[in-house]
């Protein structure tokens, strides 16, 4: 019931709500030369949220509240850098927010997640470190996976189709993790390590994410706003053709290569037509993620053969 009234008082404004947990987020987008008139309308909407939630007997947190303006790498100069009047309080606009632990940047890229992900990683490894002595070697890698993993997998959405640079970045956490286990050195080798304990490498770990959730829309196990996906066969006038029977989806048509393409239906619509027609075909979720795995993984490692 909240949440329709706030979406009614969102759309009488021309703007989107998103509600998560106890947190709201309004975004709309408009001209670089309607910025003036953007500002005012998620103003008066700000308001008009708080109004009703007082009459609701809530309150809307107005020092907790940012504002962000996103645009792409070539025209963040272009950013307004006024404050916005939020619910009676002056918000500065910021470079970067944090959603459900997930930091987006203002060009929607993923510098600032990485760079905090990476820097929390290492310093739980220099903690792993000192116990390394008093801990037994299983200890040890259930720490690893606890500690490191579940950051380096945590939102990992965010980092589909990242330059390499970044890539280097968070990969460099799993060779550092790899070596603390297995007490080598800075410079020796870590294939051999990496394939002993199975982890896959940055992008299958992502493509991994990437391909269950894709599998979790087709199946309608997933959220209603992730439904974006369309098989090919489903398409108008496909019924006598050949692909009336392929598992295959359609790649919606996208601008720019550097944010475009790292939507979700973008990116998992790729990343399904690469898969193996015998693993699109699996009915039920464990053994697709168990056979998508194990693809993977040859992928990571190409010269093994499982």
């Amino acid at each position: 019931m909240y949440t329709a009234d706030l979406e009614s008082i969102a759309s009488e404004h021309g703007l989107l709500l998103h509600q998560y947990a106890d947190d709201s987020q309004i975004y709309g987008s408009c001209r670089p030369l309607a910025v003036s008139t953007m500002s005012s309308t998620v103003s008066q909407c700000v308001d008009s949220l708080s109004s009703w939630m007082c009459s609701n007997r809530l309150q809307l947190n107005a020092d907790k509240t940012e504002v962000m303006w996103r645009t792409s790498t070539r025209k963040l100069s272009q950013r307004p850098s006024s404050s916005l009047l939020v619910a009676g309080a002056l918000v500065q606009p910021v470079d970067a927010v944090r959603d459900l632990g997930v930091y987006i940047d203002c060009d929607l890229g993923a510098s600032t997640h990485v760079r905090r992900t990476v820097s929390r990683c290492f310093a739980a490894l220099r903690q792993l470190r000192n116990l390394r002595r008093y801990i037994t070697n299983e200890c040890l890698l259930s720490l690893v996976v606890s500690l490191v993993h579940t950051r380096l997998n945590y939102g990992n959405f965010v980092l589909v189709g990242l330059p390499a640079y970044q890539q280097r970045q968070l990969e460099s956490v799993l060779n550092a993790a790899a070596r603390l286990l297995y007490q080598l050195r800075r410079y020796d080798h870590i294939t051999d390590a990496l394939e002993t304990l199975h982890w896959l490498r940055l992008p299958e770990r992502v493509g991994f994410k990437v391909a269950v959730m894709a599998f979790r829309v087709l199946h309608g196990l997933a959220p209603p706003y992730l439904s974006q996906l369309t098989r090919v066969a489903d398409l108008p006038g496909r019924r006598r053709l050949r692909s009336s029977s392929s598992q295959l989806l359609q790649v919606p048509p996208f601008h720019r290569s550097t944010v475009g393409r790292r939507s979700f239906p973008v990116a998992a619509s790729v990343l399904w037509n690469s898969l193996p027609l015998d693993i699109q075909s699996l009915p039920s979720l464990p053994i697709f993620r168990q056979q998508l795995k194990t693809f993977l993984f040859c992928k990571s490692f190409p010269h093994i053969l499982l």
